[in-house]
């Protein structure tokens, strides 16, 4: 196991679609991600366990419609799973540092895939569970909520979206997690979704997000994930997708 976590990561190869997501075992936590209906635009979410003590997990929102994205998609995944383990192999890492290189690496492999720019809000994390840490960037992604004891703050964008320029930097703050404390992103299609014409033309927008989040009962990062879009389905009444919604939790449960 020690020589696969410190192998050197190879160039993506790519394929047709990105492979399906198997969220890993975290010890003392849960994760999981939905999303509605069919995917019709770039959402995209990945998690692996990249040391015995660190799993890395991300959101990220390539512009552009599926069909049109999909080797973005992929090819993005692949240098997130084989630089991610790369950089966060070892034990002794500066996890800012790498968090940073790794976010260069997908950075430039969106501007190399797409020959141009392709604008990719991105929130990647890296969780320790030792410590119970959260390392993480926020490339122009939504705000991610954390809730705790104390109540909901939001860890605002920390750097431009990826894709954009090919020497951009996101700071890469870490953050401590308490016992039953949850971590919440969603995709801009949750946040910009507009309600029905007889109901509301606003948009669904982060308050209720958070109102949404605060009020939740405990349970796993999955019931979380569903009952955000359930309502958003709610406010939209049901309307065609215009973009994909996507909903990631992370739960520290011990």
């Amino acid at each position: 196991m020690r020589s696969l976590f410190r192998s050197r990561a190879p160039e993506p190869q790519l394929s047709v679609e990105p492979v399906p997501t198997v969220f890993p075992k975290i010890a003392g936590a849960d994760i999981a991600a939905v999303f509605a209906g069919r995917r019709v635009a770039g959402d995209f979410y990945d998690s692996v366990r990249v040391s015995p003590e660190r799993v890395l997990f991300g959101l990220l929102d390539v512009a552009g419609r599926r069909e049109d994205n999909r080797s973005i998609l992929t090819a993005a995944q692949q240098t997130f799973r084989n630089h991610g383990a790369d950089l966060f192999s070892r034990a002794d890492i500066n996890e800012s540092d790498a968090m940073t290189e790794l976010c260069l690496h997908i950075n430039r492999t969106l501007l190399d895939v797409s020959s141009g720019i392709r604008s990719c809000p991105a929130f990647v994390a890296c969780y320790h569970e030792k410590f119970g840490t959260l390392c993480y960037t926020n490339a122009g992604h939504t705000s991610g909520l954390l809730r705790d004891s104390s109540g909901i703050i939001e860890l605002p964008s920390t750097g431009l979206p990826l894709g954009l320029f090919s020497h951009a930097t996101c700071d890469a703050p870490t953050v401590g997690l308490s016992e039953n404390a949850v971590l919440l992103l969603v995709s801009r299609g949750v946040v910009e979704c507009e309600g029905s014409k007889d109901k509301s033309e606003d948009e669904f927008g982060l308050e209720r997000v958070k109102r949404h989040l605060l009020a939740a009962a405990p349970g796993s990062a999955a019931v979380l994930c569903t009952s955000v879009l359930d309502e958003v389905g709610t406010f939209s009444a049901a309307c065609a997708l215009a973009d994909d919604r996507t909903a990631l939790a992370f739960v520290r449960t011990t």
